[in-house]
């Protein structure tokens, strides 16, 4: 079973979509299996992070701030894909350092995650964005 999850962004940040997952689960009928999640974008990834505390975010996006900042810095001038903003190139790089896909056992009709565990859509870029994350559990 699929199901294309759609994730508006307001710029970079973590977005969290862990009940549409929830809800997709248990909507399917499927008590146990695995469930991917894809997200079909070059410029953003996802993560399962702790959800309880809003400062891990936080924390999280300056960490991949100062790993990897803007082309407008400095430090980054030897790249050399610039044209389409400053933000994209280090967008493409922390997507890549990070995870597209993510796979999460489904038992008794929910996903397994740890109690304070929530599934993110990391954006990287500047800009809003809608991002489409392809669900699908097979039991």
């Amino acid at each position: 079973m699929q199901k294309r999850l759609s994730i508006t962004t307001r710029g970079q940040g973590l977005y969290e979509f862990t009940d549409e997952v929830v809800s997709f689960v248990a909507s399917s009928g499927i008590n146990e299996g695995l469930l991917t999640l894809f997200v079909r974008h070059t410029s953003c990834s996802l993560l399962i992070q702790e959800n309880a505390d809003p400062e891990v975010q936080t924390d999280l996006k300056n960490y991949f701030a100062r790993l990897v900042p803007p082309t407008s810095d400095p430090s980054m001038g030897y790249l050399a894909h610039t044209y389409e903003g400053p933000d994209d190139m280090p967008a493409h790089i922390k997507s890549a350092l990070t995870e597209v896909s993510l796979s999460i056992p489904v038992a008794d009709g929910r996903p397994l995650l740890g109690t304070w565990q929530g599934i993110y859509l990391f954006e990287h870029r500047d800009r809003p964005h809608t991002r489409e994350v392809v669900a699908h559990l097979g039991g």
